[in-house]
């Protein structure tokens, strides 16, 4: 049952793009990147026009909101994210793909796009496509609160707005701390998965001074900014605040906390002896998902940093 909340885990990363960069499409040739991994880059590689789009398609949870906060009358297709099943700001927009599926290319192009934002790792064969009908496009990922800022200025550029109040926004997010405890972020049980300084949740714990275990660790993880953890390595980490992800709604499994208490390390750890275990949502938190859903993870690592 774990095993398969980590499938969905890396199909839910690779979905919305958790590494920091912005790909967009010009008339210039690509250029080389030399950003570190918690930067975002921009490369510019075919564009038709220099004027600003009037008509965008968004593939991805996160440019369908920052889009929409920018200039809501730009959008005129979107992905069919869960997050805005119920959202009435989006009832009338059509959804041009529904859960896991590739996004629909005719209905797509249907919609006339000058500008369609798709996520890298999984939006790819349907951008590279519309690169050959000349459709301008935008790939983006994101790992840090840097990358959040980047890909907003980005895309508010593209589309002609001003990203200054949506900027301002973000900076409220982010509350002073009183302390900077050791903390561990767990997601997986089997294997033990956690995140390091190279990932969204990485970086915001870095936001809020809490002290990531796992930042400067490496692995095989098949998820980048991820790294698997032996009882052992939590054991010697032995940290003073430990988060668990609640899964999205409908995928895997709930249980995670429950199964981490069947743990014979469990019990060993100051989190676990001084009651600080924490549960957050997976939205927000590990995937960026959409501005409300990053709001609500900041208020609650804010609490946990001055608590």
């Amino acid at each position: 049952m774990y095993r398969r909340w980590f499938v969905y885990f890396i199909v839910f990363l690779w979905s919305f793009g958790l590494v920091a960069c912005t790909t967009t499409t010009t008339q210039t040739p690509p250029q080389a990147s030399t950003s570190t991994p918690n930067e975002a880059t921009v490369s510019n590689s075919q564009t038709t026009t220099q004027e600003s789009a009037k008509r965008v398609v968004a593939l991805t949870s996160l440019s369908v909101d920052i889009t929409h906060q920018l200039d809501k009358s730009k959008l005129v297709g979107i992905t069919g994210s869960n997050l805005f099943k119920n959202d009435p700001r989006f009832q009338d927009i059509p959804r041009v793909s529904e859960g896991q599926a590739p996004p629909n290319l005719e209905k797509i192009v249907a919609l006339k796009p000058d500008l369609v934002i798709g996520a890298e790792g999984f939006s790819n064969q349907t951008i590279d496509k519309l690169k050959q009908l000349k459709i301008p496009t935008l790939l983006t990922k994101v790992n840090s609160w840097q990358s959040l800022q980047e890909i907003t200025k980005t895309l508010a550029q593209k589309i002609g707005a001003d990203p200054k109040n949506l900027l301002n926004r973000y900076q409220g997010f982010i509350t002073s701390t009183k302390s900077n405890p050791k903390t561990l972020v767990l997601v997986q049980r089997q294997p033990i998965l956690a995140p390091n300084k190279n990932s969204w949740a990485g970086d915001l714990l870095n936001q809020f001074k809490l002290t990531n275990v796992a930042a400067e660790l490496q692995g095989k993880s098949p998820i980048g900014g991820y790294v698997t953890l032996s009882a052992e390595k939590v054991l010697e980490a032995d940290p003073e605040v430990i988060i668990i992800v609640n899964p999205p709604q409908g995928r895997g499994e709930t249980g995670l906390l429950e199964a981490l208490k069947k743990e014979s390390f469990w019990n060993k750890l100051q989190a676990t002896k001084n009651n600080r275990v924490y549960s957050l949502d997976y939205y927000g938190l590990v995937n960026a998902g959409s501005i409300d859903a990053i709001e609500k993870a900041c208020k609650e690592l804010s609490k946990i940093a001055n608590s």
